[in-house]
């Protein structure tokens, strides 16, 4: 057994290996300029536009895959990522909306496996249920009835990873907080009320939530867990 699935104190060993890291990760970066660059409008569903929206996640499930050490915690990473492009893919077209929210329901139940139970910390989901629940319980509302069950599912599922990121620390705490906003926005934006310049929040929380937690995939094998 590694020492990532010992759960092991450790720190982040990013400095030493910063130059190869920026290459690893640099066609994240490229993919995502090229995706803001084109912009293509989202009335105009294609195969393209699908594949310029989920290539940078599957730049970050690439750049996992040389690493060494943590293979299991990887893979699910990798897994989760691949499964979160579906999801991309899937809402590219409105008649694929709930094929994507279970591709993404996937990726969060990878994410959660990965997380584990180790640190508990069991007071962290009473704020997490304070939000989420009247946030829920108000979109539930506004949604047609055959999706309401299936988002409720999503909802649950969504708070848990974020109880769980929240655990774990370090740079998943952030990636699970931009990914919960993210979703609430995207909501919020398709089935309670238009925002202003949504699809611009939606993408750029949603791709640094999966760039932050693809880094704790580069952490030294013994990951930090506060």
């Amino acid at each position: 057994m590694d020492a990532w699935e010992e759960g092991l104190p450790g720190k982040p060993c990013f400095s030493a290996q910063q130059p190869r890291l920026c290459r690893r990760l640099s066609p994240f970066f490229l993919t995502c300029a090229i995706y803001f660059l084109l912009w293509i409008p989202q009335d105009r569903p294609s195969w393209v536009s699908a594949l310029v929206k989920c290539l940078p996640v599957v730049c970050l499930a690439a750049s996992l895959q040389v690493e060494r050490g943590g293979r299991r915690y990887r893979t699910l990473l990798q897994g989760a990522l691949l499964c979160s492009a579906v999801g991309d893919a899937c809402l590219i077209w409105p008649d694929a909306f709930l094929h994507g929210v279970a591709a993404f329901a996937a990726a969060h139940l990878l994410y959660l496996w990965a997380f584990g139970l180790t640190p508990l910390r069991p007071g962290l989901l009473l704020p997490i249920a304070l939000v989420s629940v009247p946030y829920s319980g108000i979109l539930l509302l506004h949604l047609p009835t055959g999706m309401a069950l299936a988002l409720a599912a999503y909802s649950l599922v969504l708070a848990s990873v974020l109880w769980r990121g929240l655990a774990r620390g370090g740079s998943i705490r952030w990636g699970v907080l931009l990914f919960t906003f993210s979703d609430m926005v995207l909501a919020w934006d398709t089935f309670a009320q238009p925002l202003p310049h949504g699809r611009l929040l939606v993408m750029t929380t949603y791709y640094a939530a999966q760039f932050l937690i693809t880094l704790s995939g580069f952490q030294s094998p013994r990951l930090k867990t506060n």
